[in-house]
């Protein structure tokens, strides 16, 4: 069996290639890092284009070194970049959600409470970075994210705001929903306010946090919404 052992070889230094943008966009590839990854990978179907393990593929100080995460991966797969098309009765918008983390937060909650996908939307973190991919917990691999400006979105478009709108919880309801979903601070711009079908807000207590984390915002109002549709279906 042959034990990588140098830090020259080309599947090493395509996974340090990886931890960039431009060679993720350059390859139209990404790094999956751990084991539990690595098998929800395998559970979605998905190829690798190869998967390296400590101690049986390549020694495992130079896989460690090749991490992202700097906490000695015993299993970093690579695979090729996919992208689906809106679509389903539930999805959520992102724009300029730039935190890699909170995308990767959506992703695992839509893939729990949505039958569509993440859309992407401009300024938005890199949903295929380590940070992403990690937050995702693999949901990267059943949902695969999409991308679409805010004027393509399908179906009723609900834009959340920290303060303006209706108590989301008494939006009313349609055949496919876009919750559309802006970064903490800056929200939503004022086209996508402008142009959405309702302005809904999340209901906080009055001596609490003025606004909420938006993967934490997103998930709570899909979480409303996707338990109401399921019990009109």
């Amino acid at each position: 069996m042959f034990v990588i052992r140098s830090a020259d070889n080309t599947k090493l230094k395509t996974i340090r290639k990886l931890r960039q943008k431009h060679w993720r966009e350059k390859l139209g590839l990404f790094v999956a890092e751990g084991e539990d990854l690595v098998a929800a990978a395998e559970r979605a179907g998905w190829e690798p284009e190869f998967v390296l393990r400590a101690g049986r593929d390549v020694a495992p100080d130079l896989l460690s070194q090749a991490s992202a995460l700097g906490s000695g991966s015993r299993a970093i797969g690579v695979y090729a970049q996919r992208w689906s098309e809106p679509g389903g009765r539930l999805m959520v918008w992102l724009h300029a959600v730039a935190d890699p983390g909170n995308v990767g937060t959506v992703l695992r909650a839509a893939d729990a409470l949505c039958d569509g996908p993440v859309i992407l939307g401009p300024g938005c973190a890199d949903p295929y970075s380590p940070k992403a991919v990690r937050a995702s917990m693999g949901s990267v691999f059943a949902r695969p994210p999409a991308r679409a400006p805010f004027e393509d979105l399908p179906g009723t478009r609900i834009a959340l705001d920290a303060h303006a709108g209706e108590d989301v919880r008494a939006v009313a309801l349609a055949e496919q929903v876009t919750v559309c979903a802006g970064a903490e601070r800056r929200g939503l711009p004022e086209a996508a306010l402008a142009g959405a079908d309702a302005v809904a807000h999340i209901p906080l207590r009055p001596d609490g946090p003025e606004s909420l984390n938006v993967a934490m915002a997103a998930t709570l109002a899909l979480y409303d919404l996707a338990r109401r549709m399921a019990a009109h279906a």
